[in-house]
């Protein structure tokens, strides 16, 4: 049996409350959930936590799941919601360590350049959040997957069930309107 059609049935069965058949869904993309996440967090500790607050939020939600083929996109697009909140996490934590890197500063005048390098790269890190924040849901998705996931056209058009040529093409105005974002900043 095709792997598609292996997921579709597993599917309509955890719709109708078959745990097992849920578990096997997750094994089937809990691989791809988790390089995804681990490339977008770049901390395996929080993506294990996303992946593992995805797969819970899939399992309560599947019922709500309309068509048995957009699964693996669905499943996708919960785990993008939980990284850009734990992103968000992390701009209001770096926030803060620049509030705290600025008080620093000013006692310890001596290590100036090196601290004033550290705080370029904060808010550069900062900007580029900012630019990511910018562009729909949809085009955070496509640039997540290829930018830290290392997916291409294809493997993104075939995990999300779209054109190959779709996802170039919205790939590369998601890329632009980022470029323009940043131009903004400057």
């Amino acid at each position: 049996m095709e792997e598609q059609e292996k997921m579709e049935k597993l599917v309509f069965l955890a719709k109708n409350k078959d745990a097992h058949a849920f578990s096997l869904l997750y094994e089937m993309v809990y691989e791809d959930l988790y390089r995804m996440a681990l490339y977008t967090l770049g901390n395996s500790h929080d993506a294990e936590d996303v992946v593992g607050d995805t797969v819970l939020d899939a399992y309560s939600q599947i019922g709500n799941l309309r068509d048995e083929t957009a699964f693996r996109g669905w499943i996708f697009k919960i785990l993008t919601n939980k990284c850009r909140r734990k992103i968000k996490e992390y701009i209001g934590q770096r926030e803060q360590m620049v509030g705290e890197f600025s008080e620093e500063t000013a006692d310890y005048a001596g290590d100036a350049s090196y601290r004033k390098d550290e705080m370029e790269q904060v808010l550069d890190r900062q900007e580029i959040a900012y630019a990511f924040s910018c562009i729909s849901r949809e085009e955070r998705l496509l640039v997540t997957m290829a930018v830290y996931g290392g997916y291409d056209s294809r493997e993104i058009a075939r995990i999300l069930h779209m054109n190959r040529n779709t996802v170039r093409s919205k790939y590369q105005r998601a890329l632009k309107k980022m470029r323009e974002s940043l131009k903004k900043m400057e």
